[in-house]
């Protein structure tokens, strides 16, 4: 929604948003440039100045039916005029229930108990607590730690944060005040290369000699997200849910990124073929409209925890389970059905895997990676963000690139044409910032 009538975007309103407006992994001291955006519909942004923008991110991996979806906006109104909010202690909704329907049809057969949490950060922190205080009900009292992978990416609050990478992850200032956790080097073997036996080796040891004090091993199925934006194979998952059982330690899936579709699977456990004990999921939950998220386990864990010695799951966001944000939650999950998911994924992988071909060799590029609708160009030095990010808005994209990434999410509605103008603008922006010198490095080959 743009500004009331009357009123206009001017010098004043960016002065304040710089001067007080705190924006994500932002400076105060040198605050970064922002676009101030007017309004946003189907897969585009429109600017306060007029400029229109082809929306490359669906909104940090939400927004996948595009904005201002008449069927989303219709369901928001429906619901609005009945409740917008009560508390879920105590009482319960209509909306939350037809979520939970969903949520238990959709997922892997075993996850049946639903715990709706406010955002995918608070979905880990449900899962962690989940996780310990299941082993601690079952007289297990040193099972307190959780394994994690290095170069994973599982959210800002501290639960989450004590999970994320602690060597190369944005978290490091913090690691002194942060639960101990345990970490095993990521994955190896990059998806679509040979199988070897030997990239499971240092999982294998760490729980052979650490599964007495691990609860849980928590990792991101094939696609590490924010940590890279890393492939990894499907049979490295498929093992990990083995070892897990094998040592008694549960397997958290953590699908916030990848659920829903996004890598051409409605979730990215179902390409090892495994169902883990406990699965987070948010982001395009609620086709990118309002924050919400739900941790997901097996019944006989949920027994397990109640007949604990709390007596119950510790945890109970003030915001759970908002009536507002099921429904449209339940509207985009129906949505994502009667659109054809797949076919709009397959269409948005084969778009990228032509549309970025280009860059392959380009001499600044490392490495040009897609799976489902995503799409990496990998640099071989960190994106100067002040010259490329005014360079694709000039070029009428929106990418928020990060480190040496950059990379794109679209909208699943995005039509063939428009996908193909968002990458074109993209190798020209890159072909401009990047102009290719007599040091030219050769690139990594194209992968799936």
């Amino acid at each position: 929604m743009s500004l009331p009538a009357g009123i206009k975007w001017t010098e004043a309103e960016t002065a304040f948003d710089r001067d007080h407006l705190w924006h994500p992994y932002s400076s105060m001291a040198q605050p970064a440039q922002v676009w101030p955006v007017a309004r946003a519909e189907g897969v585009r942004l429109y600017l306060e100045d007029g400029r229109v923008l082809l929306d490359g991110m669906s909104s940090w991996w939400s927004a996948i039916h595009g904005y201002q979806h008449p069927q989303l906006d219709a369901a928001l109104q429906s619901q609005i005029s009945q409740m917008s909010h009560v508390m879920f202690g105590g009482l319960t909704h209509q909306p939350a229930v037809e979520l939970g329907r969903r949520l238990v049809a959709l997922t892997p057969p075993s996850l049946d108990q639903v715990f709706i949490a406010d955002s995918g950060s608070v979905s880990v922190e449900v899962a962690l607590k989940m996780a310990v205080q299941y082993q601690q009900a079952r007289g297990l009292k040193e099972k307190t730690k959780v394994a994690a992978l290095l170069g994973g990416y599982h959210g800002d609050t501290l639960g989450a944060m004590s999970v994320c990478d602690p060597q190369q992850g944005m978290h490091r200032l913090f690691r002194a005040g942060l639960p101990e956790q345990v970490f095993v080097p990521r994955p190896s073997l990059a998806y679509g290369e040979p199988w070897q036996e030997e990239a499971l080796a240092p999982l294998e040891q760490l729980l052979q000699n650490q599964h007495h004090q691990l609860a849980a091993l928590i990792l991101e199925p094939v696609v590490q997200g924010a940590g890279g934006m890393y492939f990894y194979h499907p049979e490295y998952l498929r093992q990990a849910r083995w070892l897990c059982d094998a040592y008694d330690v549960l397997l958290i899936a953590d699908e916030i990124a990848t659920g829903f579709g996004r890598t051409g699977h409605l979730f990215a456990c179902e390409m090892a073929g495994i169902e883990p004990d406990l699965m987070c999921v948010g982001k395009a939950l609620t086709g990118g409209y309002m924050t919400l998220a739900a941790t997901l386990t097996r019944r006989d864990i949920a027994l397990t925890i109640s007949q604990g010695e709390a007596g119950g799951l510790m945890h109970g966001p003030t915001f759970m389970a908002n009536p507002l944000a099921c429904r449209v939650a339940c509207a985009s999950l129906d949505l994502l059905l009667e659109n054809n998911w797949a076919q709009q994924v397959a269409g948005l992988e084969a778009g990228l895997k032509a549309g970025l071909a280009p860059l392959v060799g380009h001499p600044a590029v490392a490495q040009v990676r897609v799976l489902g609708g995503i799409g990496v160009v990998q640099m071989h030095h960190p994106v100067e963000m002040a010259r490329l990010q005014p360079a694709c808005v000039e070029a009428g994209i929106w990418i928020r690139p990060f480190n040496r990434l950059i990379y794109m999410m679209p909208p699943y509605v995005m039509s063939a044409a428009d996908l193909a103008q968002l990458t074109a603008s993209l190798v020209q922006v890159i072909e401009q910032v990047y102009a290719p010198t007599s040091s030219a490095v050769a690139a990594a080959p194209l992968l799936r």
